[in-house]
């Protein structure tokens, strides 16, 4: 259980971290941030719009608690990052670069994998 803990809480920090870190330029609308979003396609407001939704759905998944929130929070951020590499190659067509997105969406699996593992075995030792 120790194990599982230590593993989880260091996946979900590093995918929290890159998830904060991409977010961060696009609700500040930082230059480079909108140049690339708005060559995607996105106007301004959805741009800010969505980097708060990241902002929020990491709070949610460091929050202890809440494991329907939590759910919801890791779908969207999935949502975010497949949308991410579904823009960028229907607008540029692909580029082997894009696949470095295999790496927070492993770590948001991961995560995923042993908040579930972690939340049962909460649930089966409080009954």
């Amino acid at each position: 259980m120790k194990k599982d803990k230590i593993i989880y809480w260091t996946v979900t920090g590093l995918f929290s971290a890159f998830m904060l870190f991409s977010s961060v330029p696009g609700a500040l609308l930082q230059p480079e941030a909108k140049q690339f979003l708005n060559h995607l396609g996105y106007p301004d407001y959805f741009i800010q719009l969505i980097s708060y939704l990241k902002i929020l759905g990491i709070i949610a998944i460091l929050i202890p608690g809440f494991p329907i929130i939590k759910e919801w929070a890791y779908a969207g951020l999935c949502f975010d990052l497949l949308g991410a590499v579904y823009s960028v190659t229907m607008v540029d067509g692909f580029n082997p670069s894009i696949l470095v997105i295999t790496v927070p969406l492993g770590f948001l699996f991961l995560s995923r994998h042993y908040f579930n593992k972690l939340y049962t075995a909460t649930q089966k030792s409080e009954s």
